[in-house]
């Protein structure tokens, strides 16, 4: 039985809510398969700009890279909402990516049979949907520099800069190729090739790489038209890649196909061992959540899920990431909602309530 330590990184809102969900849920797996779990647990974000007047310590930094897995809550709020601010939450999670060479984010979009009725689209569209999307970390837009405001002839103006290497694009497309083997054998490379230069090496790298990979459906599609796929035909996709700016974009619209932020996990995951585990920061989607931070209505799935994706990719427990999951469905199928998912005439659990009912069914 296996002796593993976690880095607990709550953060603001209702990050810490759900991250004491999370934890809660690795302590009954490790109940259940006979494993130890070793927590330790920092501040990041807003409430480290207050403790530290930084969002984001080396102390933390180096916490992360002695753990074997890091959970992630969320970070921000009004309190440290200026854009323009020289600290910002924000940096806390673009410094740990960088810090701990988290080059990939992995976010699958997996519809339940027991929500259709809960989304905006068609029950008959979202049939089959079970999509994986590998949005590139730590290149792009978000990280190339020159990144400034000028003043040109008087007037303000402003630059970013999309960059790319090939390397960075290559790994990116031998991850989505393998992980598509394990899938359902087909990969899809989203990019905007007919007007970005960067678009157009990523292209290029990534058709150098696909004979590799002979066995997997391969094809490639300009971003703009997967904004209308994924809505359009969600089923028709398993694995998709795509750089950064993209990925922030495509993988907020597809989460929105099982009808809530609040369902959706993420793992960020960067060099692998050669049995295809490695440090990752494990990351519901649904962000900090101010409004309804502290009143027990934040809805754990997400972090639970996350939890399932740190046993599978960092700890190579599939037996039980395969038990945790199997627990959130049955707990779903039986009937367990928070307010974010609950029709009409049913009862909305607590953040509490609804972990429990997931819990319970782990025996």
């Amino acid at each position: 039985m296996g002796n593993y330590r976690i880095l607990s990184l709550p953060g603001d809102g209702i990050g810490p809510e759900v991250t004491a969900e999370g934890v809660r849920a690795l302590e009954a797996i490790g109940r259940k398969f006979g494993h130890t779990f070793e927590f330790t647990e920092d501040l990041v974000g807003g409430i480290a700009i207050d403790t530290y007047g930084i969002a984001l310590r080396q102390e933390t930094i180096d916490a992360a890279l002695a753990s074997d897995a890091v959970l992630w809550g969320a970070v921000g709020g009004p309190k440290w909402d200026n854009p323009r601010a020289a600290v910002r939450p924000e940096q806390a999670i673009l410094g740990i990516r960088q810090a701990l060479g988290l080059w990939a984010n992995l976010r699958p979009a997996k519809v339940d049979a027991a929500l259709v009725e809960n989304s905006t689209i068609k029950a008959e569209v979202l049939d089959g949907v079970d999509v994986l999307i590998i949005r590139e970390l730590t290149g792009g837009i978000y990280f190339g520099k020159p990144q400034e405001r000028r003043t040109v002839e008087g007037r303000r103006a402003a630059v970013d800069t999309m960059f790319y290497t090939e390397d960075e694009v290559a790994r990116m497309a031998h991850l989505g190729f393998q992980l598509a083997r394990a899938r359902r054998n087909k990969l899809t490379s989203v990019d905007k090739a007919n007007v970005l230069e960067t678009s157009r090496l990523w292209r290029e790298v990534v058709a150098e790489v696909r004979p590799e990979y002979p066995d997997v459906e391969f094809e490639n599609v300009l971003v703009d038209a997967m904004s209308m796929h994924l809505i359009r035909r969600p089923s028709n996709f398993d694995v998709i890649i795509t750089e950064n700016l993209f990925g922030d974009i495509l993988t907020d619209e597809a989460s929105m196909l099982s009808g809530s932020l609040g369902m959706a996990p993420s793992a960020s995951l960067g060099a692998m061992r050669p049995d295809g585990t490695g440090l990752g920061m494990y990351e519901p989607i649904h962000g900090s959540a101010p409004d309804i931070a502290g009143k027990g209505l934040a809805n754990p799935i997400g972090m639970l899920r996350c939890a399932a994706l740190l046993l599978r990719h960092s700890l190579g427990l599939e037996a039980e990431a395969v038990a945790l999951e199997t627990a959130v469905t049955e707990a779903i199928n039986a009937g367990a909602r928070t307010a974010d998912i609950v029709r009409p005439g049913e009862q909305a659990l607590s953040t509490r309530e609804m972990a429990e009912a997931v819990l319970s069914r782990l025996g």
